[in-house]
């Protein structure tokens, strides 16, 4: 058996929020959306490289204030352009794990917490 990648379903409360957040801020593009009929929930796919995240208003998908983590290639970089941006939200710092790991931890708007890392090379 060879598993694929997987997708996270994390929930949201507010569009216009989790856009600012997973778009502006994280850098991620949305994909696509889907929405069964007019003011029903909004379901949305973000991308960024090959990390993929559903965000949901769906009362059944997810729980606020679930985590996930995603391996990130050039983990300083990305710090750097996430203190750039000035996300009047968020500060987040970039540390070091006793597991040889380097982590930058975020929280958006809805509890949900993203661990960014990578592997430290020596």
């Amino acid at each position: 058996m060879v598993h694929g990648s997987s997708v996270s379903i994390l929930r949201i409360f507010d569009v216009d929020k989790a856009m600012e957040f997973y778009c502006d801020y994280l850098g991620y593009s949305k994909e696509w959306e889907h929405q069964f009929g007019e003011k029903m929930p909004l379901y949305i796919s973000v991308k960024s490289g090959n990390s993929e995240i559903h965000l949901s208003e769906h009362h059944g998908d997810s729980t606020p204030g679930s985590a996930i983590r995603i391996h990130v290639q050039g983990l300083k970089d990305y710090y750097n352009t996430l203190k750039s941006r000035n996300y009047k939200f968020m500060n987040p710092g970039l540390e070091k794990t006793p597991w040889g790991h380097q982590v930058v931890t975020v929280k958006d708007p809805f509890g949900n917490k993203l661990t960014f890392w990578e592997e430290i090379q020596e």
